[in-house]
């Protein structure tokens, strides 16, 4: 399989910090002494692999007089998702194969525009337009990695909740669950249903996403109300797959899932 050449906001980020530290003729231990943080840490930003918080992105701007440029490229970066959800969105992109379970809705990867913005306007007190056009697009332009016919493989479970609960109206349902439909008779994803009458089931408490990579170990991400976690540590990994396959274990086949959900679309469709 060839290697995807994505490189994720981080990555670019620390490009850049790369570029204008060595362009300024300072070395890492002298950037860090006017950072105020170690020289490890400049090397994990350079290697995207942390952010720098905002008062040290304002002191790299002052070393290397760059008017504010960094602490503005982090705003944004950080504003493009939840805080809880930015590493996880980045690693989604690297991943070779994706795992994902939707509980209570359909999961964001898969969801469709109109989808999106029912859940965003619901979610918002006081829903501005231009705010909430800026997180459907977001929320699109992570779905463009299902644009690659082969990776990342994406596996997607189900409950039927997640199918029956009529977000946006029978249209927007219809045309949410013909997408995912599509998508798996095209052989893109592989979908798996967990019925209401499998009753309790191991993933029955919240949402998971699994993560697994060529050229590192296995990540999980799960979420909750304003809240997420990623997960490295191996032994909760295990734990987090070891659940997933229970659940899955108890899931409609591939073909089955398929005639479900094109049924409940009908469904939808009618009551239009």
């Amino acid at each position: 399989m060839q290697e995807r050449a994505y490189r994720t906001p981080r990555q670019k980020y620390g490009d850049e910090l790369r570029r204008r530290r060595i362009a300024a003729g300072m070395t890492q231990e002298a950037l860090s002494a006017i950072v105020v943080c170690s020289p490890t840490l400049i090397s994990h930003f350079e290697a995207g692999r942390r952010l720098p918080n905002p008062d040290d992105a304002k002191r790299i701007d002052q070393a290397l007089k760059t008017d504010g440029w960094f602490a503005r490229w982090l705003e944004d970066l950080e504003r493009r998702y939840a805080d809880h959800f930015l590493e996880a969105a980045e690693l989604e992109q690297l991943a070779e194969e994706i795992r994902q379970f939707g509980a209570m809705l359909v999961p964001g990867l898969l969801q469709t525009p109109e989808y999106a913005r029912e859940i965003f306007v619901t979610g918002c007190p006081n829903p501005m337009a231009e705010a909430i056009d800026e997180r459907v697009v977001n929320r699109m332009t992570r779905a463009a990695l299902l644009e690659d016919p082969a990776s990342p493989v994406i596996w997607t479970l189900l409950d039927e909740a997640a199918i029956r609960r009529p977000v946006g109206g029978p249209v927007v349902m219809a045309r949410q669950l013909e997408k995912v439909a599509a998508l798996a008779e095209a052989g893109r994803l592989r979908l798996h249903l967990l019925p209401f009458a499998v009753g309790s089931h191991a993933l029955l408490e919240g949402m998971v996403s699994m993560m697994s990579f060529s050229d590192g170990a296995p990540m999980a991400y799960t979420e909750g109300v304003l809240n997420g976690r990623l997960i490295d540590d191996p032994a909760q990994v295990t734990r987090c797959q070891s659940l997933y396959d229970l659940a899955l274990s108890d899931a409609l086949p591939h073909q089955e899932s398929v005639a479900l959900l094109r049924a409940v679309a009908k469904e939808y469709t009618d009551d239009a």
